[in-house]
């Protein structure tokens, strides 16, 4: 089995893309700390993966605080003695455009993604630092690449989730332990009523269906996590993978280009010589 061994913590386990990848590690031989806030749906990825023959033990709780992160780390260490495998899954979506976003929505989405998974690393690091070996998988999300219209606490949370992916691989290279994230695109309950909504919107335009919407199943996903996470794989650190379907793709850290220079610095820059060499180049037509 490819994670002989092996103990994952996988945050938000009991539905969609976790739950997925909950199940494939523990087929492939690891032992599974599965997470999620409802008890019913915890249980019952539980009790499957035992009904598989594999091992799994469940802990609901909400990653949202320190002390909720440091619970669900802590109950898989006293069960299992150690954590190789870390996925940050967990996170809510509350959607509103900004003008309208109350600090309760922003707050909401900020701690379960971005804070979620700083409590949970946290937690994790002493233990897989000690033993210079481990694997940590941050899910992320377009909309912290390129921006989405009514998503500003998701694209920030994201976001944030990238530059903690980047400067934890730097961080923790010599330690063994690679740091990857994935921005997936797959059939959940989270995306499902985007999917319909285009669905609607293209039917009542006469138009095809968005490829964009075309997405893959969750299983494809927990196929890409487990490959991130096999011991063969851990020189591969700060990536930014993509999955739909049956294409993979990754992304490339943004470009810094120089797009203007002076020869004299006597005077320095002047804001209408600034838009004539530089910014009007950028204006939206």
């Amino acid at each position: 089995m490819l994670l002989e061994g092996q103990v994952a913590v996988i945050t938000g386990s009991s539905r969609g893309i976790g739950r997925a990848t909950a199940i494939r590690m523990a087929q492939e031989g690891a032992k599974v700390v599965v997470n999620g806030v409802q008890e019913g749906g915890v249980w019952d990825v539980v009790q499957l993966i035992r009904d598989q023959g594999g091992t799994a033990i469940g802990v609901v709780e909400s990653v949202a605080s320190m002390a909720g992160g440091e619970r669900i780390i802590s109950e898989g260490l006293r069960e299992f003695g150690k954590i190789d495998i870390l996925v940050n899954n967990a996170g809510v979506v509350h959607d509103k455009m900004a003008h309208k976003m109350s600090e309760t929505e922003w707050d909401l989405v900020l701690n379960s993604h971005l804070k979620g998974a700083f409590a949970c690393i946290r937690s994790a690091l002493p233990s897989m630092r000690e033993r210079r070996e481990g694997s940590i998988i941050n899910m992320i999300s377009v909309a912290g690449l390129t921006g989405m219209i009514g998503q500003l606490n998701y694209s920030a949370a994201k976001a944030g989730l990238i530059g903690m992916t980047w400067t934890l691989s730097l961080e923790l290279e010599s330690y063994g332990i690679n740091v990857n994230a994935v921005s997936p695109a797959a059939r959940t309950d989270m995306t499902m009523p985007y999917i319909e909504r285009a669905k609607q919107t293209a039917e009542m335009k006469g138009e095809s269906f968005p490829e964009y919407w075309k997405v893959g199943s969750t299983e494809d996903v927990a196929e890409l996590m487990l490959s991130l996470c096999l011991p063969r794989c851990r020189r591969v650190t700060g990536q930014i993978f993509s999955v739909n379907g049956g294409k993979i793709g990754v992304w490339s850290p943004p470009e810094h280009r120089i797009v203007a220079t002076q020869s004299s610095r006597e005077n320095g820059w002047e804001a209408g010589e600034l838009f004539e060499q530089v910014l009007s180049a950028y204006v939206k037509v």
